[in-house]
C-alpha cells in the first residue's frame, strides 16, 4: 500500500513548488529542530514517517531549512520504527546545533540550501 505524503517544512522553495501535488504543511517561522518536533508529533498521533528526517549529507547545523513527509493516512498505533527514527533525529540534531550553530547566511547561500532542501524531498517523494 502506497501512502500519500503530508509534507512538513519551513522551507517557501518547498511550499511554493509541490502545495499543488501534495499536501504541505509550512511553518515558515520554525527552525529546523522545530520541523522535526512537528514531525515527532504527528508520528506520536498515528502517522508514518516516509522520508527520512536527516536525508542528505547536510547537517542540521548547517543549513535552516528542512522538509520531512509523513503519511496523511493516520493510524490506531504509533509506528515504532518512524517513533524510533524521529527521536534519533532529533537528538542527533540537538547535538550538533548545540556544538556548532548554524551560521547567518547571505541570501544567496540561503537560496543553495532552499533548493537543496527541495530537490531532496522531491526526490524522494518520486
Amino acid at each position: 500500500m502506497k501512502l500519500k505524503p503530508v509534507i512538513l517544512t519551513n522551507n517557501p522553495l518547498t511550499k511554493s513548488s509541490l502545495e499543488n501535488k501534495y499536501s504541505v504543511l509550512y511553518k515558515k517561522e520554525a527552525s529546523l529542530l522545530d520541523i522535526l518536533m512537528f514531525a515527532r508529533d504527528y508520528v506520536h498521533k498515528g502517522h508514518r514517517l516516509l522520508t527520512h528526517p536527516l536525508m542528505g549529507s547536510i547537517k542540521p547545523n548547517q543549513t535552516p531549512f528542512k522538509s520531512v513527509a509523513v503519511s496523511k493516512e493516520c493510524f490506531n498505533d504509533v509506528d515504532l520504527l518512524s517513533l524510533e527514527i524521529i527521536e534519533e533525529s532529533i537528538l542527533k540534531a540537538e547535538q550538533l546545533i548545540k556544538s556548532k550553530k548554524t551560521p547567518v547566511y547571505t541570501d544567496k547561500v540561503l537560496e543553495d540550501f532552499s533548493l537543496i532542501d527541495f530537490d531532496l524531498i522531491k526526490n524522494a517523494l518520486n
